[in-house]
């Protein structure tokens, strides 16, 4: 028991002696740490609703406990495989053309040499990730709009038939990955440009002095080089394969596209914001979660066994 209490101790006057070492690096860390209790962890307490019949008099401890009624009601009903569908589409579509346009943009500024057109481009590329979903949707509309979209007019003034862009089913999915892309595409290159930036620069002469070309140079000295960047992203992105973006689809979501646009988000909303099923909307959220988590852990495990750091 002495043994014990001085072991404890010991961890305690360690732990003390870390935090006055480092009382600033804490102290800048104490905004983010803050940020993750009460909006990350705190939060974890509402997963109770999945297993009660919730009502807010009642609160979490006097509420109907209902066991697992709701993933039984959730995974047998009909709308479950249209949602599922809708969001795997979404998020493939994303992970297979969006997720590397910021690598190989950022691959693309690597080869600017004159910093000021650099710094301009980037500045540009930057600023709509700075806008919300609405002006984006809203920007969209005013281009591709059926009615009065600049696209359109120009259709029809030279004799076509105007396209509905917005409301098309075909073209649904393919327009919400290109405002992804847009919006976010260019602020995603920061991390890959830091990555190219510790790129040790003897590797580039030593491949000019082999007589390498640019291209080969990318090929075998840059890609390389921000290989394990990539991987880690990737491996991240898989953990969010399930959050395709509620504001942008709940803004785009109408009539024409409804059964295509409808995810899990927008189901999450529906039935438990707006119907009051706050159990069973809660249902959705952990499964979505259960699903980033197991993709997560697979795919790192699977970069581990081809040799790569993983993401832990």
């Amino acid at each position: 028991m002495e043994k014990a209490s001085k072991i404890k101790g010991s961890w305690v006057q360690d732990w003390a002696v870390a935090i006055k070492r480092d009382k600033y690096l804490y102290i800048m860390a104490a905004p983010g740490l803050l940020f993750f209790l009460l909006f990350k962890y705190f939060p974890l307490w509402g997963l109770l609703l999945a297993f009660q019949n919730y009502s807010p008099y009642l609160g979490f401890w006097d509420s109907e406990w209902v066991g697992l009624k709701y993933f039984n009601e959730f995974f047998t009903n009909p709308d479950f495989m249209l949602l599922f569908r809708n969001t795997m589409a979404i998020s493939l579509l994303n992970i297979i053309f969006f997720f590397p346009i910021p690598i190989v943009v950022a691959l693309l500024l690597n080869e600017v040499r004159k910093l000021a057109f650099k710094k301009i481009v980037q500045t540009v590329i930057y600023l709509p990730h700075f806008l919300s979903w609405v002006i984006i949707v809203g920007i969209c509309f005013l281009i591709f709009g059926q009615g009065s979209g600049v696209i359109n007019q120009l259709i029809a003034e030279y004799g076509g038939q105007k396209i509905e862009f917005m409301t098309e089913p075909n073209l649904f999915w393919g327009m919400l990955t290109a405002q992804s892309i847009w919006k976010e595409a260019g602020w995603g290159t920061i991390i890959f440009l830091a990555a190219l930036a510790g790129i040790n620069s003897e590797l580039y002469e030593a491949a000019q002095i082999d007589g390498a070309s640019r291209w080969q140079q990318a090929m075998n000295v840059t890609l390389p080089g921000i290989k394990s960047t990539i991987i880690v992203l990737l491996i991240l992105r898989l953990g969010q394969v399930m959050d395709v973006g509620f504001e942008q689809i709940y803004l785009m979501m109408s009539g024409p596209v409804a059964h295509l646009a409808d995810v899990f988000d927008t189901y999450a909303y529906r039935v438990g914001i707006q119907q009051g099923r706050f159990g069973y909307a809660t249902v959705a959220g952990l499964f979505k979660s259960v699903v980033g988590l197991i993709l997560v852990v697979m795919s790192n495990r699977l970069a581990k066994k081809f040799g790569e750091e993983g993401l832990y």
